[in-house]
Formats: structure tokens, C-alpha cells, sequence
């Protein structure tokens, strides 16, 4: 990998991080003017974002030391939570989700994009949330999974301040 391409590929890492930034910034003010849409909007634009800065640190295949360079050159350690892309891949392949749930569950009961303060819903205890923002401590469920937001967020920030000193 040449120079002109570390310096490519490290502006595009610090670009996704200040989008990330961003939509973190215009998901706090949800909080307080509550919309809906722009909820959801901002906490794709967090997972997009921090999707593709995974990955370029971690390609697959014939990439893989070209993101062991930018991580070396960027300090950034292999249990980052940006490594791993799962939860992102829930949002992605939303529709997938779905396909696999009701092949396996008959039941009509569906809760998504669930809000504060429990993201259950009080007549169906047992039944999973299938997307939930937690508006509170700034966590996403998915299902059985939860993902703190700020774990996220940090280490994105962190990136950055190593693209910015490059």
C-alpha cells in the first residue's frame, strides 16, 4: 500500500467518524424534541458509519494486511468494538431478520422499534424486541443483543484523534 493510499483510506476513516459524530449529536436532540423518524435515522447513520470504518481496519480476504497497517499505523487494538460488525448487520439485513423469525415463530406478536423506558411491551413480557433504543444509557437492542452506543462512539472518536495526528 502506497502513502497517497494510507492517506486515502485514513481521511475516509476520519470522514466516517465525523458523520457518525454527527448523527450522534442530531440523536441526542431527539431527546428532547422526540421524533421518531430522525431516531431512527441517526442511529442507522451511527451504525453505517462505524460499519465502514470496520470495514477498512478489518477487510475480508486479500485486504487483510493492508487493515493491519492502517490499525497498526492508527493504534487501534484487535477487541475494538468496531471489529465486529453484527449488530450492524441486524440493520443491514433487517429483512433477512424477519424471514428467519417467523419461520421459527408462529405467533402474531411483533414489537419493533421499541422506545423508552423498558422496550418491552407490559401484555407480551416474554416476547423479544426486536429493535429498541434505550434513550436513557444510549444502548440498542436487537433482540437478545444490546449495544452500547457509546462504546461505539468512543471508539470511533478515538480513531480519529490518531487519523488527525497521521
Amino acid at each position: 500500500m502506497t502513502g497517497l493510499q494510507e492517506m486515502i483510506l485514513i481521511g475516509e476513516i476520519a470522514l466516517q467518524s465525523k458523520i457518525a459524530q454527527r448523527a450522534a449529536e442530531r440523536l441526542q436532540a431527539t431527546h428532547d424534541n422526540f421524533d421518531h423518524v430522525e431516531t431512527w435515522c441517526s442511529i442507522q447513520s451511527i451504525l453505517v458509519a462505524a460499519g465502514n470504518v470496520s470495514k477498512i481496519l478489518w477487510p475480508n480476504g486479500k485486504y487483510k494486511i493492508r487493515g493491519e497497517r492502517l490499525r497498526q499505523l492508527l493504534k487501534v487494538e484487535k477487541d475494538n468494538p468496531l471489529s465486529n460488525r453484527k449488530f450492524r448487520n441486524h440493520f443491514e439485513h433487517y429483512d433477512e431478520r424477519i424471514e428467519d423469525w417467523f419461520e421459527k415463530n408462529s405467533n402474531g406478536v411483533y414489537i419493533d422499534l421499541a422506545m423508552n423506558p423498558s422496550l418491552t411491551h407490559p401484555l407480551f413480557p416474554d416476547t423479544n424486541t426486536h429493535r429498541g433504543y434505550n434513550a436513557f444509557n444510549n444502548t440498542l437492542i436487537f433482540r437478545d443483543e444490546t449495544l452500547d452506543l457509546n462504546e461505539i462512539l468512543t471508539a470511533l472518536e478515538n480513531i480519529l484523534k490518531h487519523c488527525k495526528s497521521y
